[in-house]
């Protein structure tokens, strides 16, 4: 958007102008995420019957002016232009945000690599690497995650965790298509469930009686705490997912009935790249 220059006695012409301006810009967007999407179908590979998922980084490589062109997209949406979506589109417009990026931040050295944390130092993790033009800032993703996803009252969405991908193995399988604002309630549920159907990352130990979950839940107790569903408690959002947790009827009762002891699973960080 061009800078526009008013004075005192012009004011309510030039501010008519920028709202003009605005919504064209918004109207302009993509929020089918077109250009990310095709990219996702061909280079992310779902596996474990959709529980988890690939990425073909060395294709994505040959494909990186076009991840730079959807990349480019995002950081020319300006904070009022965002500010005028619905929350449906703003998060699913952070969440391809946060993923877009982080894969063009493993393309900084691949193949050279065998875990995102490669790409950080002993002082700094990559996550607080400030590398993103987005809304007008240059930020990290550590600031997308917690400053603007995360940031209490602003969406208090905790699936989110699901949908947001590391590049690691043990982190929720990124999704071969774009989150978009029309269909973002079902895309969360969908890869919620996904994630907890996984049995290398979310099980039931019937031996000892322990549900054996990702770390991601003791990560980030606190965000599903927060009322979401109307549930205040993190037992009640397992509960609640007691049949996507669960193998078989006495599995799910002793969910549901809350006889169980919570052990938190350690996190792979090996790059999920299919190779």
């Amino acid at each position: 958007m061009k800078r526009i220059m008013c004075s005192v006695r012009i004011l309510p012409a030039c501010l008519f102008f920028w709202l003009f301006a605005s919504a064209a810009v918004a109207q302009q967007f993509d929020h089918t995420h077109r250009l990310w999407d095709t990219l996702l179908h061909e280079h992310v590979v779902m596996i474990n019957q959709g529980r988890a998922s690939q990425v073909d980084y060395a294709a994505f490589l040959r494909d990186r002016a076009v991840l730079q062109r959807y990349l480019a997209q995002l950081s020319a949406v300006n904070e009022a232009v965002f500010a005028s979506w619905s929350k449906p589109e703003q998060l699913a417009f952070l969440i391809n945000a946060y993923n877009a990026f982080t894969v063009e931040l493993i393309l900084t050295r691949y193949p050279k690599l065998d875990s995102i944390k490669d790409l950080g130092s002993f002082l700094r993790s990559p996550w607080k690497r400030e590398f993103v033009p987005l809304l007008g800032q240059t930020r990290s993703l550590d600031d997308i995650e917690h400053g603007m996803i995360r940031n209490p009252g602003d969406y208090n969405e905790p699936r989110v965790h699901f949908a947001m991908n590391c590049a690691s193995v043990g982190c929720p399988g990124l999704l071969n298509e774009a989150f978009v604002g029309g269909k973002l309630e079902q895309q969360l549920e969908a890869v919620t469930r996904a994630f907890l159907e996984d049995r290398t990352r979310n099980r039931f130990n019937a031996s000892t009686g322990d549900l054996e979950i990702s770390e991601i839940f003791d990560r980030y107790t606190e965000d599903f705490e927060r009322g979401w569903g109307g549930w205040h408690s993190l037992n009640h959002f397992l509960v609640h997912y007691a049949d996507s947790l669960a193998d078989n009827a006495q599995e799910k009762m002793a969910i549901v009935t809350g006889n169980f002891s919570v052990r938190f699973l350690d996190y792979d960080w090996k790059l999920n790249d299919r190779k």
